[in-house]
């Protein structure tokens, strides 16, 4: 009887290890950010998400594990002969995603190697055809054109290429000094233009600056000439008028107008001769004495003009012009 409990036991345990053994093979707990998939014999069946899966034991097994996070890839540095033979190194990353697990487990052997070939085959491809002054300046197009190129080949085996960039791209020694050669020429140059439009700019404002002044001083001699014809203008009439009436005066029978008005142009000119900036020395002419006889003529005149009441009441308006003060009326 003890004999035949013992082999119950062992049976049962087996049974148990068994069971154990079959629940273990059967449940596939899968971590979050990983695909299974599932073959049987052989043969793709189905692909386990993220969690607890159930399998039939001993007959399905996990084929593959994918991660389905974006990835990065490290493009190694190579050379690239560009379209004007300028050969330059250039080295990148490639950021990919697993979208189709069973595509990308059973459509291409060795997923990153295969990325990683065909990134590098079209960045000699994308930067061959271009110059090595479009490769320096176009960062930007070289990884758009990467990025479409690449994501077109790789979308059969379920991935997606989100995004590569060129890190490096670095030229020859000896072009390099030559760049910066022409750097530093082209910058001169662009300082001669600048220096020359500067120096051109200063003459054009300097040229503007003497033709307005020009045109003032022409329009200030203008204006000048006009005020002085006007001056002289009213200057001539004043002396008509004044030329009118002493001819009426004498008109009238007054005589002495006349030697009144040639005492005053004569006393007027000896003034200006007189009263000359440069004048030291005043040499009379011999026809002095006529000076101080129009001088006489005058006093008369006057004494005619302001003395003899009669004389002025009978002129009326066609009176002399007064040659002198109140005081010299009187005396």
């Amino acid at each position: 009887m003890p004999q035949e409990f013992f082999g119950f036991d062992i049976v049962l345990l087996v049974v148990l290890v068994l069971v154990v053994l079959v629940i273990f093979a059967g449940v596939k707990t899968i971590p979050q950010g990983y695909n299974y998939t599932i073959e049987r014999f052989g043969r793709y069946r189905r692909t386990l998400a993220p969690g607890l899966n159930f399998i039939v034991p001993f007959i399905d097994r996990v084929g593959h594990k994918l991660n389905m996070m974006e990835q990065v890839l490290d493009v190694p540095s190579q050379e690239v002969i560009t379209r004007d033979n300028a050969t330059v190194t250039a080295d990148g990353v490639t950021f990919y995603q697993v979208l189709d697990a069973a595509r990308a487990a059973y459509e291409v052997l060795g997923l990153q190697n295969a990325i990683l070939n065909l990134t590098m085959t079209n960045i000699r491809s994308v930067m061959g055809s271009m110059d090595l002054d479009q490769l320096l300046s176009n960062r930007d197009e070289i990884n758009a054109r990467l990025l479409n190129v690449v994501d077109a080949a790789a979308e059969p085996w379920g991935i997606k290429i989100t995004r590569i960039e060129i890190k490096d791209i670095n030229p020859p020694r000896d072009l390099v000094e030559a760049m910066g050669r022409q750097m530093k020429a082209e910058r001169e140059k662009r300082a001669s233009i600048l220096e020359a439009e500067g120096k051109r700019q200063s003459e054009i404002l300097k040229a503007e600056g003497e033709k307005q002044s020009l045109i003032l001083q022409a329009e200030g001699r203008r204006e000048s000439a006009f005020r002085d014809s006007e001056a002289r203008e009213r200057e001539a009439e004043a002396e008509a008028k004044a030329t009118s009436m002493v001819s009426k005066a004498i008109a009238d029978g007054d005589v002495q107008a006349i030697n009144y008005f040639v005492a005053n142009k004569y006393v007027e000119a000896f003034r200006e001769l007189a009263t000359s900036r440069n004048q030291k020395t005043l040499i009379l002419p011999m026809e002095s004495t006529s000076l101080l006889g129009a001088l006489s003529g005058i006093g008369e005149i006057a004494k005619e003009a302001f003395g003899n009441t009669d004389a002025k009441a009978a002129r009326g308006s066609g009176r002399v012009p007064n040659a002198g003060t109140g005081e010299g009326t009187d005396s």
